[in-house]
């Protein structure tokens, strides 16, 4: 779909939702005029490095730091000790969750063991931080890192989570017996073994989805500056939660939540993994209080590798009753997720999406998830662009690909039979949770004849008979975006006496436009041009309270909470009007920016001319009105939202070497009513180039004894410019029914849908040649020796 974008200054403010306008943080972020946490420079400034365990498992004996200390220029050297021995508490938080569609690691009954900000006696993970430097640069404080001596004493790591539950595995953690953080389970057990026992087929399938690591344009970072004078903390953070972020210095430092203030500046991409409260982060506050200089910590890369959260891992093996004629009766699953060596916020969480939403798009009577979290002496795992879904729709899609091979029934044809049907919304899952409203079939059709599938069949024949292997993979996927009631954003839309207007609310801008979407909704509302609507977020010292930027919340909540606030300045604007007017508010109509009298559209007053009124004193205003045009809504979800779409992959697969090409990617996507349809466009194709990269090439290694093998970006594969296909889009639009914008989120929609739509087009090359089930990232090396086994 091609769109026409427009500068926000041509477009006439009530037809601002919907139009493809340009993003007017472009400008900034391209000309060099952004802030980075890093760009923040306080005089005096000193900064901080951390050392991470060398091990994977081990006791930490003695730390002697006599020779860092005595290296000119270093101001501290920091462990565990000098952590207790001051006022805090020294601890992580870690019953938060993370944001986004997730469920709390409360609500799984986890086992959450103490995070110490620096290594307690012993380390879990390779890269946990055991102690730290502040000095007068960042040169010297990592050149002091080296002089730093610990004393060891490895203990045997577990990587494999299966191998951790072994009654001989090492204990990772005392009160975590055979290393489990939790058992989690959802459906209906015993109608799964009805429908398998019934079904004329059981297919069974065995997958591994390969563990990542986000990797933002900008690595964390944070800088910190006490204020003695009135006791006060100022964090700059590389964060999408800045409220979260205030309410995890506070807990930590002991601190209260009033004296300090949280700001994101610009940030470099999040992805998820800037929700988490990293020692980094908190122990840049506490340094900056005990040394009372600023303090700046910015994470190298090999440090985000190891230390920052990982995501996606699961071990998962399922049965499917399938009946001849292809219908899904029933299936259950069995999935163990690898929490790491501790559990941080929404570490129980997100492994248990994959179990909410495992049966996609598709009506099954008969569904249950069990899901086992092991501790491993790993990373920790949590929330990256998709939470869980994409884990969720990898294992329904390769499931119901594998159900359609095996009964040689066509992979579109299975899909349509098990869709939910468009007139059965609001639907009840089985699995817990409520679908708002979908066309499964729209999606998948529109994809279907954008791709030309007949004539694509006929040529994959074709090409089959010259020894050539193309391969075509659908990917039907539904997700969960937004929250549950209980998680709500707060929008408060000022407007001045000038007519000009400042919108607050607490998310938080991580580069995914925001400012562009959040001025079409008050300019459309209120009539008057984007230029003239100034948005502020991310900055807990003007935004009180806020739940941040995560599960493709922030239009769906936050917008939705700045329309209502929007809404009501309309309301009290007619009431001013309709005084000034000497009529009743009920013979007033609003449109274009100006309030009118309906049948005599001469007498009117321009929203702009109301907005000095409003300001002008009481005697201007109608009896009992207060001055002002300032209004706050705190919105509350009645349920999450759901997105859904199809992707669809055509690759040709090389068996004699394994490379793989992907000649075509079509996109058909229903994300809800849209604000921006470019900038939808854009979320879809770097979501896209995510879920490309995890399918081809993204894999974090660890060996046995818990070295990461993938730390830097020179053995970490991350997809280049020539990796990503050029995807052709399209879109339906279904409305959600419980918010006042009818929007589903679009953030995380193609990292969820493209790994099982060029899995699934590999699989689909290469079934001549009868290979199983192959586990991503399908590189060269991987595909060439699977076709020669």
């Amino acid at each position: 779909m091609d769109f026409e974008t427009v500068d926000a200054d041509d477009v006439d403010p009530t037809e601002l939702f919907g139009s493809a306008v340009q993003r007017r943080e472009d400008p900034h972020l391209l000309t060099g005029d952004a802030e980075y946490t890093d760009d923040i420079g306080y005089p005096n400034e000193t900064h901080l490095a951390l050392l991470g365990s060398q091990y994977g498992h081990a006791t930490v004996e003695a730390i002697d730091t006599s020779d860092a200390e005595a290296m000119d220029g270093v101001l501290a050297v920091l462990t565990w000790a000098d952590i207790q021995a001051s006022d805090a508490p020294g601890y992580v938080r870690t019953d938060d969750p993370a944001g986004g569609s997730t469920e709390s690691d409360a609500e799984t009954g986890a086992t959450s063991p103490n995070q110490p900000l620096l290594a307690d006696g012993w380390a879990a993970y390779q890269g946990q931080p055991v102690a730290a430097v502040v000095a007068e640069d960042r040169y010297r404080a990592h050149d002091a890192l080296d002089g730093i001596d610990v004393t060891y004493d490895r203990r045997d790591a577990v990587i494999d989570p299966r191998e951790a539950t072994a009654d001989d595995a090492p204990t990772i953690h005392d009160d975590a017996p055979g290393n489990v953080a939790f058992t989690w389970d959802t459906g209906d057990e015993a109608a799964a073994d009805a429908a398998l026992d019934a079904a004329d087929n059981v297919v069974e399938l065995d997958l591994e989805i390969n563990r990542v690591i986000p990797t933002a344009m900008e690595p964390r970072a944070a800088a910190a500056r006490y204020r003695p004078s009135d006791d006060a903390l100022d964090v700059a953070l590389s964060t999408q939660k800045p409220h979260g972020m205030q309410g995890d210095l506070s807990h930590t430092l002991g601190v209260p939540d009033h004296r300090i203030r949280v700001r994101a500046p610009d940030v470099g991409g999040g992805f998820g993994a800037k929700l988490f409260p990293y020692t980094g982060y908190l122990l840049a506050g506490w340094c900056a209080m005990h040394v009372e200089r600023p303090v700046k910590w910015v994470a190298p890369r090999t440090e985000d590798f190891l230390s920052m959260i990982h995501a996606r891992h699961h071990l998962v093996h399922a049965e499917a009753g399938v009946d001849d004629d292809g219908r899904l009766r029933g299936f259950r699953a069995e999935t163990t997720a690898p929490v790491g060596g501790f559990l941080v916020p929404a570490g129980s969480g997100v492994p248990t999406n994959l179990g909410l939403m495992a049966n996609g798009q598709y009506d099954v009577p008969g569904a249950y998830v069990h899901t086992t979290g092991v501790f491993t002496n790993t990373a920790p795992l949590s929330a990256y662009r998709g939470a869980g879904r994409p884990e969720a729709t990898y294992f329904i899609e390769r499931l119901i690909d594998e159900a359609a091979r095996e009964l040689d029934v066509d992979p579109a044809a299975i899909r349509r039979r098990n869709f939910v049907p468009a007139d059965a919304f609001p639907f009840e899952t089985g699995l817990g949770r409520t679908y708002d409203s979908g066309d499964y079939d729209a999606t998948l059709s529109r994809a279907l004849e954008m791709i030309g599938y007949e004539d694509f069949r006929e040529r994959q024949a074709a090409a089959r008979e010259e020894g050539r292997y193309l391969g075509i993979g659908l990917s039907c996927y539904v997700e969960a975006c937004g929250n549950a009631p209980g998680m709500y954003e707060n929008g408060a839309v000022h407007v001045k006496p000038s007519g000009r207007v400042v919108v607050t609310t607490g998310t938080a801008e991580i580069g995914t436009g925001h400012h562009t979407g959040y001025a079409q909704i008050v300019a459309h509302e209120l009539g008057v041009p984007a230029a003239d609507v100034e948005i502020r977020e991310g900055d807990t010292a003007e935004i009180e309270e806020g739940n941040g930027t995560g599960g493709s919340r922030a239009m769906a909540v936050g917008g939705s909470a700045i329309k209502r606030s929007a809404e009501k300045v309309v309301e009290k604007a007619r009431r001013i009007a309709s005084h000034r007017l000497e009529v009743a508010d009920a013979d007033l109509e609003f449109a274009d920016g100006e309030f009118f009298i309906a049948g005599a559209p001469e007498r009117s007053m321009s929203f702009r001319e109301v907005a000095d009124v409003a300001y002008g004193g009481a005697d201007a205003l109608p009896e009992g009105m207060e001055p002002g045009l300032d209004e706050t809504t705190f919105f509350d979800p009645a349920n999450y939202t759901f997105p859904f779409g199809t992707h669809i992959a055509v690759v040709a697969v090389e068996p004699s070497t394994g490379e793989i090409e992907i000649e075509r990617y079509v996109a058909v996507d229903d994300v809800g009513e849209q604000i921006n349809p470019k900038i939808i466009e854009g979320q879809i194709h770097g979501g896209v180039a995510q879920g490309v990269g995890q399918a081809l090439q993204e894999e974090a290694v660890y060996d046995d004894n818990g070295n990461l093998l993938t730390a830097s970006l020179q053995d970490y594969a991350m997809p280049k410019a020539a990796d990503v296909p050029e995807v052709e889009w399209d879109s339906t639009v279904t409305p959600c029914p419980h918010n006042p914008l009818g929007v589903k989120g679009v953030g995380e929609a193609g990292a969820i849908a493209a790994p099982p739509a060029v899995v699934n087009a590999v699989h689909d090359a290469l079934d001549p040649l009868g290979v199983d089930t192959i586990d991503m990232p399908l590189t060269a090396e991987r595909i060439w020796a699977a076709v020669e086994s």
